[in-house]
């Protein structure tokens, strides 16, 4: 009787006592066997599949002597699992010749004594081979219950794959879409897992959706990579290594753990779209104000942080598919995050937020971070945080209020409006008005000032300052003025 989960090979059939079946030459006792085949033609090669056990008596052959090599070699290339010679018709023993082919090309073979029947070969094969399904059945039924049992665990897909690397006797591996290991390699071969190579074929793979897969073939081991996901794109990939030449419930069991993950996958994204929708409310709370309304919604979600008295706004824009990204990463860190108005919203520590920022730039995303502020003035914390995300470009993507202060207000105006503004409002003074424009409110309107930094006289001061103010829309005494002044004058394209 073969073993569970095995093939039925040539060694089982010889195992059987009640045959009589006697060994002359076995090369491979482990050759599986998918059949048997009873011929008395010279050349019965063009009739087989492979994987047969091919029974004879020899009928045609009784003169045969270098003629065996022909007969065997096309076997061979045949792929037969074994040749039985029926004795005590056709010859009396075993051909020599024969025997010595077999061991050339290396080709099982065996005697069938004159008692044992070619039909009762026959039918002891078919019993091995249903009592191989049977148990390949049981078996496969088994791990599907040991797969779906897991999948009840504290963690799921750990104790799936736990459970899958034992089935195939191998080792499994769970890895997110950008190669990076979730869990694992688990199971009795994990320290022969390529986990470099997997990484490389699951980072090529994203591209391509639920739909691909991929394996590799290596001496006397296989690997399989599957994306996991009921819909969208694949949120994880399962990846297996087992023998080269896996048994139909082996390959069953992959087939399973890749429905059960799918499953809990679907499981998990619900949950993530419940806390989104969660944390998507604090954000909206927190920028109306709210903060004491936005604790008591937190305590929603179990997993969500709390809320720090300090906080910085983070404010992201991109594609869907890049914010998406972004969310997957803030969550990871633990973060609160929530898409909100088109763009990903995130309110961190401040000693957390240049680090989540460079994620979310890493992610494809434009960020700009807010001034540092107290819970209960969240708004003013995502204001900031917007105005220095317009100040954001493709080549700058991280921009930061303290920058933004650091700047002066132009840095919160458009350049080329603030060029246009310029131009308009000094339109008319010549080079020499604007430098001495520039000079007096450099020196806060001093005209003395003004006259020791140009080497000029009072009075030329004073006429030049009254032709400039002849040209402008105010005076220069009032302040409204002074600032226009100083934000046309840093605003030239010059």
């Amino acid at each position: 009787m073969c073993k569970t989960g095995t093939m039925v090979t040539v060694g089982n059939l010889l195992g059987a006592r009640t045959l009589g079946l006697r060994a002359v030459h076995i090369d491979r006792a482990d050759t599986d066997i998918r059949w048997v085949a009873t011929s008395e033609l010279r050349d019965p090669a063009p009739f087989l599949e492979g994987g047969e056990i091919l029974l004879t008596t020899g009928m045609e052959t009784r003169q045969w002597h270098a003629e065996w090599d022909d007969y065997v070699r096309r076997l061979a290339d045949a792929a037969v699992a074994a040749v039985g010679l029926g004795i005590g018709l056709t010859h009396a023993k075993m051909p020599t010749e024969l025997a010595a082919a077999c061991r050339r090309h290396r080709v099982n073979l065996f005697e069938v004594p004159r008692q044992t029947t070619f039909v009762a070969v026959s039918r002891h094969v078919a019993q091995l081979l249903q009592e191989q399904e049977s148990a390949t059945a049981r078996e496969a039924f088994k791990t599907q219950g040991r797969l779906i049992a897991a999948a009840t665990k504290a963690d799921p897909p750990a104790a799936v794959i736990a459970a899958l690397a034992q089935a195939v006797d191998g080792a499994a591996c769970l890895m997110a879409p950008d190669g990076r290991v979730i869990s694992g390699p688990l199971g009795p071969r994990r320290a022969d897992f390529p986990l470099e190579e997997i990484a490389a074929d699951v980072r090529r793979m994203q591209s391509y959706g639920l739909r691909s897969a991929a394996g590799q073939s290596r001496p006397a081991l296989s690997v399989s990579v599957h994306p996991i996901g009921l819909r969208g794109k694949p949120s994880t990939y399962l990846a297996t290594m087992g023998s080269a030449q896996q048994s139909d419930g082996q390959r069953q069991a992959v087939t399973t753990a890749v429905a059960v993950l799918g499953l809990v996958d679907e499981q998990t994204r619900s949950r993530a779209i419940s806390r989104r929708q969660v944390r998507t409310r604090v954000i909206e709370l927190l920028v109306e104000n709210d903060s004491r309304t936005a604790q008591l919604v937190m305590e929603v979600d179990s997993l969500a942080p709390a809320l720090p008295a300090r906080v910085r706004f983070l404010r992201a824009s991109g594609s869907a598919a890049d914010i998406d990204d972004g969310l997957a990463a803030m969550e990871r860190r633990r973060a609160l995050a929530a898409g909100y108005a088109d763009e990903l919203c995130a309110a961190v520590k401040p000693e957390q937020a240049q680090a989540a920022a460079d994620e979310l730039v890493a992610a494809g995303l434009q960020v700009g971070i807010g001034d540092a502020i107290a819970l209960h003035d969240a708004a003013n914390g995502y204001r900031t945080a917007g105005l220095a995300l317009t100040q954001t470009t493709p080549a700058a993507m991280l921009v930061t209020w303290d920058r933004v202060v650091d700047h002066g207000p132009l840095a919160l105006i458009d350049p080329q409006r603030a060029a246009a503004f310029a131009e308009s409002w000094l339109r008319g003074l010549d080079s020499e008005q604007r430098e001495t424009l520039r000079c007096f409110l450099r020196h806060h309107g001093s005209r003395l000032k003004v006259a020791e930094e140009l080497g000029l006289h009072r009075n030329t001061v004073r006429n030049r300052l009254d032709a400039i103010e002849a040209m402008l829309p105010g005076r220069l005494d009032d302040p409204q003025t002074r600032v226009s002044a100083w934000i046309a004058l840093q605003s030239l394209n010059e």
